[in-house]
């Protein structure tokens, strides 16, 4: 089964992010993109409770249907990701639905994908901050994590999901989803 390995981190400075990641060898494989994720459970949040994600994202013009099984956070957060393209999303949503599975939340981003070949740096701009995620081997994540000027204790392995919930904590916000709707900074 395909294993996702990634740390995520706070970007404080896109352009110099991009400048460092240029200087370390990489390039940019995906512009800036459109990206609208939907998490979907079952009653009773089956799927939460368990430590699953089942993901329907539209990126640019393509559709995604992900399942990811529980995590594993220690300085990396691994779990196994299977993932495949859907052809029609609204027909997929209908199938989910038509299953008993509901959207329970919703989030969305801005993102940019940069490659050295060996593995990927993702730059998101999301309603809550720029975030960007390193993926890869857990050796490379750490040395290209160095070179991009990332320290270890800078490491973050919360989803998407647990950064918003932190966030609406924090801030209390009355926002409902991560949505650049809901959220009006």
């Amino acid at each position: 089964m395909p294993q996702e390995i990634e740390i995520k981190f706070r970007i404080e400075d896109v352009r110099a992010l991009q400048r460092k990641l240029r200087a370390a060898g990489f390039r940019q494989v995906t512009p800036r993109t459109h990206e609208m994720n939907a998490l979907y459970d079952l009653p009773g949040q089956k799927l939460r409770k368990r430590g699953q994600l089942l993901r329907l994202r539209q990126y640019g013009g393509e559709w995604l249907l992900t399942h990811k099984a529980k995590g594993k956070a220690g300085r990396h957060k691994t779990r196994v990701e299977t993932e495949t393209k859907v052809a029609d999303g609204p027909q997929m949503d209908a199938i989910l639905r038509a299953l008993g599975y509901a959207p329970t939340f919703r989030y969305e981003k801005f993102r940019a994908e940069w490659t050295d070949g060996a593995g990927h740096v993702v730059v998101d701009h999301t309603p809550i901050g720029d975030l960007g995620e390193i993926e890869g081997a857990p050796r490379w994540i750490d040395r290209t994590a160095k070179a991009l000027g990332i320290e270890r204790k800078s490491y973050l392995t919360q989803t998407y999901a647990e950064l918003f919930f932190a966030w609406k904590r924090r801030t209390r916000s009355p926002a409902r989803e991560m949505t650049f709707r809901a959220i009006r900074r």
